[in-house]
């Protein structure tokens, strides 16, 4: 436990004395001059975006977004630094059970981990926020399902992503109605204090507002036209969205790709929940379910990254809380997916901030690193969807198995009276 502490607090400290000359001049680093924009139009000119104008995010990012900014802009990455920090010792000291489950210390060592290899959006954009409460809610979850339904609900109405993870538990646990009603409450909540602010027009923009947007350069569905572009082929380039400040790829057939992502998407999503349907009924103990619920969330997540148009760093902080949950119950099955991940981590700072403008520049180098990223997020998904495959049609293979040839296995005779 001690080694534990040891390297949080050593982690967090080398980042904040990384950032204190930005921090004593009042400065702010990553996707904060957005939030602390935000927050100071909101908190002195009562202008809240999500509630008085359509926004990217959900409504309850607002909280995290303005917290920091109620001691005033000087102060904003000092105190969204201590915020991140707080929200990351909790989700720890939940793991292992304030250091008294030393099973669970893997997966604590794998989440600090995450955090270092992931700096630069770990700590600066709002995954450092959700991240936290969906490792916290995976420690809950079998034994206190309820409040890891408000976690889960809570972390979704700041990012979508974790709705994937409500989406697995309520197709795998038993207790689903408890994760259900602790998170239909919370969103009942937020709909009713957005309706009494008159911004209940607003609360569902988060939904459509990006539906225009092109291939984002990172977007693993992006790569072929990266490539073209790289190449030189007629009509391939990369530019500057301007308006959402962002890096997209257009080229022969991008359009298409596009026009595919969200179907391809359903598809997968529809696939993954049968295969959880199909599994839940080949498993029996809390342990098993808890692994497929990881597995389960892993697969969707996976999908939301795979067959997405928009591409970003902090995506690996959507599939790092899931893994930490896959270790904390089966921590050989998933030890693997653990370093491979890890390793997609490294290559995704790689590109981001260390080789994103030679990447934009049409560098082949930093292509290269984006290529391997990608290759990897593609493999991790398709591990999970086949996981899932073989535990769902686990059953089936072992009952046709024997009708291709090989002989089925035989009780043997009962002894007779006398034998005995």
């Amino acid at each position: 436990m001690r080694a534990l502490v040891w390297g949080f607090i050593g982690l967090h400290a080398v980042y904040a004395i990384a950032l204190l000359p930005l921090i004593l001049a009042g400065g702010v680093e990553g996707d904060l001059p957005l939030y602390r924009e935000w927050a100071m139009r909101a908190l002195e000119h009562d202008v809240w975006i999500g509630l008085d104008a359509p926004w990217v995010y959900p409504l309850l990012a607002l909280v995290p977004i303005v917290v920091p900014a109620l001691l005033g802009p000087y102060l904003y990455q000092a105190v969204w630094l201590a915020m991140l920090t707080a929200a990351n010792g909790a989700a720890l000291w939940v793991l292992t059970e304030g250091g008294r489950r030393r099973s669970a210390y893997p997966a604590a060592w794998f989440w600090l981990a995450t955090v270092f290899l992931l700096a630069p959006v770990s700590l600066l954009r709002l995954e450092g926020v959700t991240g936290p409460l969906v490792v916290a809610a995976f420690a809950l979850l079998m034994r206190k399902p309820a409040v890891a339904g408000v976690l889960l609900a809570v972390a979704t109405w700041i990012k979508v992503w974790p709705a994937a993870v409500i989406a697995a538990a309520l197709i795998v646990l038993a207790r689903a109605r408890s994760v259900l009603a602790a998170g239909a409450g919370v969103t009942v909540i937020i709909l009713a204090v957005a309706a009494s602010l008159g911004g209940l027009r607003q609360i569902a923009t988060f939904l459509t507002i990006q539906g225009d947007r092109a291939l984002q350069v990172e977007a693993p569905i992006a790569t072929p036209w990266l490539w073209m572009a790289i190449l030189g082929v007629p009509g391939a380039s990369v530019y500057q969205n301007e308006a959402l400040a962002t890096r997209e790829v257009v080229g022969p057939g991008a359009h298409l790709a596009v026009a595919a992502s969200t179907p391809a998407l359903v598809v997968a999503f529809v696939i993954i929940a049968v295969l959880l349907v199909l599994a839940r009924r080949r498993v029996a103990s809390d342990t098993e379910r808890a692994h497929l619920v990881a597995l389960g969330a892993f697969a969707l997540v996976g999908a939301l990254i795979v067959f997405n148009k928009v591409g970003s760093p902090q995506y690996l902080l959507w599939l790092a809380p899931v893994v930490v949950g896959g270790l904390l119950v089966a921590r050989d099955r998933w030890m693997r997916v653990a370093i491979a991940l890890a390793v997609a981590e490294l290559l995704t700072t790689m590109v981001f901030p260390i080789l994103y403008l030679p990447l934009v520049d049409l560098e082949p180098v930093p292509a290269v690193v984006l290529l391997a990223r990608n290759a990897m997020l593609v493999a991790l998904f398709a591990w999970s969807v086949l996981a899932l495959a073989r535990i769902a049609f686990a059953r089936v293979a072992a009952e046709v198995r024997p009708r291709g040839g090989a002989p089925r296995a035989t009780r043997a005779p009962e002894p007779s009276p006398r034998a005995r």
